[in-house]
């Protein structure tokens, strides 16, 4: 009996440990997202007002297709790409999934760690100095959440 509870109290730990590196990744991914959109937001608010006032399809066309682009069109594109349209959205959506996953005690894929990892790296170096170094942090926590074993697998090779 003893050995049984052994198992499960180091089950219970190395699932706390998994729970806990999943939630400082989402958290990071988050705040960078989070924070993206706030910058922009500050650095392109007489943009987004047009966009209340005038309509979003009206600001920001599809295409321009043989006419000149203006200093506003271009404006309105770089404010659009560099917010709604960024990673920044992606970027919440994936922290608040691997939130919720981590909540239910599921796992991520490490394919998803590593692919966050990558790009973070390659876009930080890219654009130094920029905080998508804080991305691979976020990538590596996920990877290292997939690396710790999983209860059931603990328990029954103690058993």
């Amino acid at each position: 009996m003893r050995w049984a509870t052994c198992a499960t109290d180091h089950g219970t730990t190395t699932m706390n440990t998994r729970k806990r590196l999943l939630r400082w990744a989402s958290a990071i991914m988050l705040v960078l997202g989070a924070g993206h959109l706030s910058l922009i937001a500050l650095i392109s608010s007489a943009q987004f007002t047009d966009w209340l006032y005038q309509g979003l399809w009206a600001t920001v066309p599809l295409a321009d297709i043989g006419t000149a682009p203006t200093v506003e069109a271009l404006q309105d594109k770089v404010a659009f790409w560099g917010g709604p349209g960024s990673f920044a959205v992606p970027l919440i959506l994936l922290a608040c999934l691997i939130w919720h996953l981590a909540g239910r005690g599921a796992s991520v894929p490490a394919g998803i760690g590593w692919a966050l990892l990558v790009w973070c790296t390659l876009a930080g170096i890219v654009l130094v100095p920029s905080p998508y170094f804080a991305g691979t942090i976020a990538g590596a926590l996920i990877v290292l959440a997939t690396r710790t074993k999983a209860p059931q697998r603990q328990a029954a090779a103690d058993g």
